[in-house]
């Protein structure tokens, strides 16, 4: 009679023990979670927003040509060089020629550079991985209106990288320019400040505009200059339908007719629309 009692302690112990090493286990991966929120570090003490200095002469620039007007924005290299690297070769073999916008949301950004309204990548690719650069991210860039960002394509994820924070999130050909979320609400401006870490940052974002909410979450590789009054256009357009690819195009087709590089000149000097805003 005494042997079932054993064998009954012996099985309740179990299972106590494993419920402990679960929750030992959840605990473990609450505390990693949390102690890596911040896995993109910020030090505000080095930060420097480039997007808001003036643009050195020979700076490489993107001259955008929409279906309605001119966008011009100066690229980053030194922070995003792999997806600066393949945009400029894309766009010098034509690759965005005649491609769509197919994707805005209202007043906040707008993506393109896909062979139609759908949001279908073009194909054949010009090159292999052309899908998965990895992306690149830098506290020096931020989502201020006019940025010039990657679409995040995929990511390389699993349990074990989700739990240690080592998933790669990749991009791709498509772009999106930004515009702006509302910061007319005095109340949501204060909470703003209060979360934003860095008053200069807050003090930007409000000057500027921007969608904070994308911050350290995409591949940002230029700004805009010159034409923030069509991507503005663009973002307030009436929109289709959702797709079943999950997009939103605009009711009417708006095309990149092309994209061409060049230089930062004294003509795009005179176009500057940030001009005012860098030197206050």
């Amino acid at each position: 009679m005494t042997q079932p009692k054993k064998s009954k302690a012996l099985s309740t112990l179990g299972i106590f023990l494993l419920a402990a090493a679960v929750l030992s286990f959840i605990a473990f991966y609450i505390i990693v979670m949390i102690s890596q929120q911040g896995y993109h570090y910020i030090d505000p003490e080095t930060l420097e927003l480039v997007q808001t200095e003036e643009i050195p002469d020979d700076a490489p620039v993107a001259v955008i040509q929409t279906s309605l007007g001119e966008i011009r924005a100066v690229l980053y290299p030194e922070y995003a060089p792999n997806t600066v690297s393949q945009f400029i070769s894309l766009a010098e073999k034509g690759w965005y020629d005649n491609t769509c916008v197919f994707e805005a949301k209202q007043d906040v950004y707008f993506a393109a550079g896909s062979a139609d309204t759908s949001g279908t990548v073009k194909t054949p690719p010009v090159f292999e991985n052309q899908e998965r650069v990895p992306m690149e991210l830098h506290q020096n860039l931020w989502p201020f209106c006019g940025a010039l960002c990657a679409m995040t394509t995929s990511k390389d994820t699993s349990f074990s990288k989700r739990l240690f924070k080592s998933e790669t999130s990749y991009t791709g050909s498509r772009f999106l320019f930004l515009n702006s979320v509302d910061f007319s609400d005095q109340e949501f401006v204060s909470q703003f400040r209060e979360a934003s870490g860095s008053e200069m940052l807050a003090d930007t974002f409000l000057r500027l505009g921007g969608v904070p909410n994308f911050s350290q979450q995409m591949t940002i590789f230029g700004q805009a200059y010159a034409g923030l009054d069509v991507i503005r256009q663009i973002t307030a357009v009436p929109l289709s339908e959702e797709n079943p690819q999950g997009f939103t195009p605009p009711a009417e087709e708006i095309k990149i007719i092309s994209v061409t590089i060049s230089s930062y000149s004294q003509e795009d000097r005179a176009l500057n629309e940030l001009t005012d805003d860098t030197s206050a």
